[in-house]
């Protein structure tokens, strides 16, 4: 019997294409609580506030539409970092699956194990393709400036001299090629892939996703059929699981990603770590954890770790 042939190079593509489209709906169905999310993953203990407090607050100042801060590279980098992932996903699947033919293994599927090194290989890929992305992102949807910036804002805020006008200068959003223009100039190149260490952590989020979902789906397997809403709820329940374990990452990933944007503080992930913890506790580390768990629910599939939904 002829071995199966590896998937053709137009189906890694198709494949990409359709992660790529599906990543672009779930952002824009979920942008609001991603904004509420990271910002309060880099927000100080003494301005954080609840989802409603949060919600009020943003819209009292910039309106509806601050609830949508960086939505344009949001999905520009949705589309991406979906698009290079399952891109590499497929190509791994295809060369394990070539391999087992060689080997003339009886079955031709995955293994768990092949498939969690398959997601590990196409999220390192895309952490270290698209963090650039999402640096400038977590910046313009947290209204991150750099020190030179606020400065010269302050004191134009002193010559404006009114409340209003002050207030109109604090809150204008600002752009997502101003903000790239910005780093590069203040603080350098490096700056673009200022987290990639936890977002490189963040890959084994999918992995320990898998691995609760398929021990969850054999228990019930072994009492009643799974049914896709049945599946749907083990797989909301494995990102959860997920996003529980690893969030820490994702907090200490969006605070590197506006490190030195406003007080010009450079911290490794063990020194980021280390000071939410001795600043704000444990506790720290888990901000805005309700909010992400919430949006997760709506959006369960694996997906990489270097989006605002951070895996």
């Amino acid at each position: 019997m002829a071995a199966k042939a590896p998937i053709p190079q137009n189906d890694n593509v198709a494949h990409a294409l359709a992660g790529a489209g599906g990543g672009i709906l779930s952002m824009v169905l979920t942008y609001p609580l991603i904004t509420l999310s990271t910002r309060a993953q880099v927000e100080s203990k003494k301005a954080s506030s609840k989802f409603t407090d949060a919600v009020q607050k943003i819209i009292a100042r910039e309106g509806i539409p601050g609830l949508y801060s960086g939505i344009s590279s949001a999905l520009f980098g949705i589309s991406v970092t979906n698009f290079v992932y399952y891109y590499w996903y497929e190509w791994t699947r295809a060369f394990f699956e070539k391999a087992a033919a060689t080997a003339g293994r009886a079955s031709k599927k995955l293994t768990a194990v092949e498939s969690m090194i398959a997601g590990a290989i196409a999220g390192s890929a895309t952490v270290i393709i698209t963090n650039p992305i999402w640096v400038v992102n977590t910046r313009v949807t947290t209204r991150q400036k750099n020190s030179e910036a606020a400065a010269a804002a302050a004191a134009a805020d002193l010559e404006a001299g009114s409340d209003k006008k002050r207030q109109q200068q604090q809150y204008r959003p600002p752009s997502t090629i101003g903000t790239l223009m910005l780093l590069l100039r203040n603080e350098g190149p490096k700056a673009l892939f200022a987290g990639v260490l936890p977002a490189l952590v963040l890959v084994i989020n999918p992995i320990l996703q898998y691995t609760l979902f398929e021990q969850l789906k054999n228990a019930v397997e072994k009492r009643r059929k799974v049914t896709p809403t049945v599946a749907f709820f083990l797989g909301a329940l494995g990102k959860l699981f997920a996003t529980s374990v690893t969030y820490p990452y994702i907090t200490v990933k969006s605070q590197m990603h506006v490190a030195g944007s406003h007080t010009g503080r450079k911290e490794g992930m063990g020194q980021t770590l280390s000071r939410v913890i001795r600043e704000e506790g444990y506790a720290g580390l888990y901000k805005g954890l309700s909010t992400k768990e919430g949006m997760f629910v709506l959006y369960k599939q694996p997906r990489p770790a270097t989006g605002p939904c951070g895996t």
